[in-house]
């Protein structure tokens, strides 16, 4: 059974990157999630216990991860739940992991500015169906929002195909 969970905290760790033989990039860090309560004896906010987990992500959003994540921000979690019982010699200890399936910056703590980060062009709809055209199918990729196309092309694949959104 999958369980799925959403955290928020504060990066604890700098994120560590590394590509395993086959490839495969992986990203981890320490997240802290301290919970906060009202004290009404002491009129004002205090920090409960502080939950520490391990967040590792792969694929591109390891490689995202590392790219924006940075010690000391704040962030939002959300992915699979691992726990697990370890053993060191006299050591015993229980490890609580997140294969994160996303994560971001928190924005009830600030602002954040999103760059897309696989390659993709804009195109002209006729161009990709085939239909001549004098104008060249491919043009900046930074649209505004307004200026959205009706197509987008990945220039990484093999083979380009049009994806409709």
């Amino acid at each position: 059974m999958t369980d799925i969970i959403t955290l928020t905290g504060l990066v604890a760790t700098t994120p560590r990157h590394l590509v395993t033989g086959e490839g495969l990039p992986i990203t981890s860090f320490r997240l802290a999630s301290t919970q906060r309560r009202f004290d009404r004896s002491q009129n004002g906010w205090v920090d409960g216990e502080t939950n520490w987990y391990t967040i590792t992500g792969f694929r591109q959003l390891a490689i995202n991860i590392t790219a924006s994540i940075k010690k000391g921000e704040r962030v939002v979690v959300t992915g699979r739940l691992r726990i697990r019982d370890w053993t060191a010699g006299e050591k015993a200890g229980t490890t609580i992991e997140v294969d994160a399936d996303a994560v971001g910056h928190d924005l009830s703590w600030g602002t954040s500015t999103f760059v897309r980060s696989i390659s993709a062009a804009i195109v002209d709809p006729a161009a990709v169906q085939g239909a001549p055209s004098d104008e060249p199918a491919v043009a900046a990729e930074s649209a505004q929002p307004d200026d959205r196309p009706d197509v987008l092309v990945d220039t990484a694949a093999a083979e380009s195909v049009a994806v409709p959104f």
